[in-house]
């Protein structure tokens, strides 16, 4: 765009943009586009408003469905004001229908209006959703960036610290200089139209389709956890910028772990040759390529993953109510198996009632404090567990869990809430071995460490637990677990006569991806050894997800406080008498 032109119009399908001050391209703005509902607005028809705030928005943005509730509170708050909200969705991939739906589900009540061909964004300069611009009664953007500090990349704090948007809107109204005139809004990146380039080696029909389906489609399809789906090119192209920035950066696919190719069965990383094919799609345009090419979609399981269960239990009797916003402490349901028998549980899936809120659903046994004690440290009552991008549990034949008769099932619920209240049901589906068929008895142990004071302020805190293994084991999975000030977490066995021995390092933990690694060889871990895991934790206000770093930490079952837990699965051989005792 050539901003030395007295007048610059850009069409824009029943529309027009417009600059008209030679001197600045931030003067006299103004636009017409088209609703949901094909009614056009300009801005200029707002002229009274003394400010104006322009929001850049898409439909599927995580951090969007956040602040949408967010932008109508501040709208509501000023209305009397003689301020005007727009909202505009620049994204190819965001159809109308989809804006229509959007605007119905967070009662928006300010126009949101569609930008075919990104032009108002081009001119806006806007970069993600949500970004917000402030212009003055002459129309010159006097504040651009992001709403508040509330919400980041998969970090949400209690309250935001700097409420950006309405400290300019405050200063424009009593005519006061605004403090912080821009800042960088996290988001994700507009769905631009591209303009490919067709001689390009690299398209989605024929390399990248492929990648994303060994990779990401699993989550990434309708009906799934992940926030949009990624199986057709005019969904896909729309997010090329962003999913080139989440590779880059290692956020996706979500694996925090240290390990060498063929270590773990579900290690989700992308190759460096995968990587770079996606950078090169991107950089040529994200060509769509020959549809000839394409395979076959993939074909998931309707409705169980593991087959029909033997039996369903619902996590309680009546949908637990998910607010929109805020923080939801975690919650645990109490559920009566009424076996009459002990029984081998060889597949187990969680299953969330509301996918788009349930983070991580973790299902044990009561009883015994919960915990049943094991020399040498504990020994979890843990079935299954679900998070995102988590498979369910299917042990390999003559491998079993036992939950014993008349157990009761303890489901522990963590939400986070996206902006849309919602209800949820979760429920957990078993299938069973028959006894004869079970060689050997899968536990989950944990080495643990309660004892632990977090000193406010500390950026690496170390934390050490030790378990010593009184009978011969094979070493299946291992799943670390702290909460939001977790940093790192270390394993390290040492075998009889052997020093230790690191058998799996998470430099980047991540509460938000509650990773089990599922080792690809099962390793034999002799009578007499040791394990020991050394977890890190960052109390400091460099950690964006940190609660509160004035605060000493203890031991805690809530998000806010700390856990310090290496769970891990072994198995054991089963005696004739464990494996046919149904009726203790």
């Amino acid at each position: 765009m050539n901003l030395k032109l007295l007048l610059i119009v850009a069409t824009v399908l029943g529309g027009v943009f417009t600059f008209s001050d030679q001197a600045s391209a931030q003067q006299n703005l103004d636009f017409e586009l088209k609703d949901s509902d094909g009614k056009l607005t300009a801005l200029r028809d707002f002229s009274d408003s003394k400010v104006a705030v322009v929001a850049f928005l898409g439909v599927e943005c995580p951090l969007v469905k956040l602040y949408a509730s967010r932008l109508q509170e501040i709208a509501d708050k000023y209305e009397s004001d003689s301020v005007q909200f727009f909202a505009i969705n620049s994204n190819r991939q965001d159809s109308i229908t989809e804006i229509k739906s959007f605007v119905r589900r967070h009662a928006i009540k300010y126009p949101m209006l569609k930008d075919p061909g990104n032009k108002i964004a081009d001119a806006f300069d806007a970069k993600r959703t949500p970004e917000v611009f402030v212009l003055n009664k002459a129309r010159k953007i006097c504040y651009r960036g992001a709403i508040d500090d509330q919400y980041t990349y998969g970090v949400q704090q209690e309250a935001a610290k700097n409420h950006f948007l309405r400290n300019a809107i405050d200063a424009l109204l009593t005519d006061e200089k605004i403090e912080v005139a821009k800042t960088d809004p996290p988001g994700c990146i507009i769905g631009r139209q591209l303009v490919s380039q067709n001689s390009s080696d690299v398209t989605f029909s024929n390399q990248i389709v492929r990648i994303l389906q060994n990779r990401c489609v699993r989550c990434h399809r309708e009906g799934e956890l992940a926030p949009f789906a990624l199986e057709d090119y005019d969904e896909v192209v729309g997010w090329a910028g962003m999913i080139e920035e989440v590779i880059r950066e290692r956020r996706m696919p979500p694996w925090h772990a240290e390990s060498s190719p063929g270590q773990f069965k579900n290690d989700c990383q992308l190759s460096e040759k995968e990587s770079n094919l996606i950078y090169q799609w991107v950089a040529a345009g994200a060509p769509e390529g020959d549809r000839e090419q394409l395979p076959p979609k993939m074909e998931f399981a309707d409705g169980w993953q593991i087959g029909k269960p033997d039996v369903v239990i619902d996590m309680r009797k009546r949908p637990y109510k998910v607010p929109a916003t805020g923080t939801v402490n975690y919650k645990y349901f109490k559920v009566k198996t009424n076996f009459k028998e002990d029984k081998w549980v060889k597949a187990a899936e969680c299953v969330p009632g509301a996918r788009q809120v349930v983070h991580h659903i973790i299902v044990g046994i009561a009883g015994q404090g919960e915990f049943g004690r094991s020399r040498g440290g504990m020994q979890s009552e843990w079935i299954a567990a679900t998070a995102p991008g988590a498979p369910p549990l299917q042990l390999p034949s003559g491998y079993a869990k036992l939950v014993p008769a008349g157990a009761t099932l303890v489901f522990q619920m963590h939400y986070t809430p996206n902006g849309t209240a919602q209800e949820d049901l979760s429920k957990i589906g078993l299938v069973f071995a028959e006894p004869k068929e079970v060689k050997k008895q899968v536990m989950t142990l944990m080495s643990f460490n309660p004892q632990f004071r977090i000193p406010p302020g500390e950026e690496s805190h170390k934390v050490i637990s030790r378990y010593r293994f009184d009978q011969d084991v094979e070493l299946m999975t291992l799943f670390p677990h702290m909460h939001y000030r977790g940093k790192k977490f270390r394993y390290e066995i040492k075998r009889p006569e052997d020093a230790y021995e690191t058998v799996l390092n998470v430099p980047r933990y991540d509460f938000n991806w509650q990773n089990a690694y599922e080792l690809s060889e099962y390793q034999m871990i002799p009578k007499g050894s040791r394990m020991r895991c050394t977890a890190y934790f960052d109390n400091s206000e460099k950690n964006l997800a940190n609660p509160n770093p004035k605060k000493t930490v203890r031991w805690g079952d809530q998000t806010w406080e700390e856990m310090m837990i290496g769970y891990f699965d072994v198995a054991v051989p089963v005696s004739n008498s464990d494996r046919t005792n149904q009726n203790r």
